[in-house]
């Protein structure tokens, strides 16, 4: 892919590619300074994380969920045994380290456990969107969690943060960069310098918990379904 140079006026051109192996090559014009290349490869950081993660995804079959008893699903890191119970409760919980479905929604259990990683998401994340949005002065309007597609979260116009309930199955420290990541875009809307500056004042671990989201995230169930009971 090639990408021009964001230099003052001039039309030289960069060419940045990421090879199969996931490494980078860079190719430039002999005249192009090195400190316009450092400028370039830092503003489009970005992109090139973007494309590392798309090509990391490419590795994995889709994770895919069986709701039958013993299936594991993730939550903040660890692994719980599905468990169709025989209870006059028609919810979703989370008992003794067990994912509790109802044998009386277990057909339609795909939807039930989805909004149920909704439900808990959401508790677990408001007390600390609060924290962080303190730490970054800034004031979102409303925290959702939502099914965002092939994005970890979203920060709209109007205040509103929202965040994947696939996120939910991360480690904690992971679920809080896609967060606080979220927040900052409150103040900084684009991912320039500015951004990673504030980030990184909020969370000097930043680029340790991009990178391991990176790794791991490909890996988790997006909602694709075997079969059901």
């Amino acid at each position: 892919m090639t990408i021009p140079v964001e230099t003052d006026g001039t039309s030289r051109k960069a060419k940045l590619t990421i090879d199969r192996d996931g490494s980078l090559q860079l190719k430039a014009a002999p005249d192009v300074e090195q400190a316009e290349l450092e400028h370039f490869l830092t503003s489009k950081r970005e992109w090139i994380y973007r494309k590392l993660a798309e090509k990391e995804s490419l590795r994995y079959e889709p994770v895919t969920k069986e709701f039958v008893d013993g299936e594991g699903f993730l939550y903040l890191g660890r692994s719980h045994q599905l468990r169709i119970v025989d209870t006059g409760d028609h919810r979703v919980r989370l008992q003794r380290g067990k994912l509790n479905l109802p044998k009386a929604i277990s057909e339609t259990g795909y939807e039930h456990v989805i909004a149920w990683y909704r439900m808990a998401g959401l508790t677990w994340i408001r007390p600390r969107a609060a924290d962080w949005a303190k730490r970054l002065c800034v004031d979102p309007h409303m925290i959702e969690v939502a099914d965002l597609g092939n994005k970890w979260g979203s920060t709209l116009p109007d205040g509103r943060v929202r965040i994947h309930w696939a996120t939910m199955q991360l480690r904690p420290r992971l679920v809080e960069y896609v967060l606080a990541h979220e927040l900052a875009h409150l103040r900084e809307a684009h991912h320039g310098p500015a951004f990673w500056q504030l980030l990184n004042r909020a969370m000097p671990d930043c680029e340790q918990r991009k990178a391991e989201l990176a790794n791991t995230g490909a890996a988790l169930w997006h909602g694709v379904t075997g079969n059901y009971v």
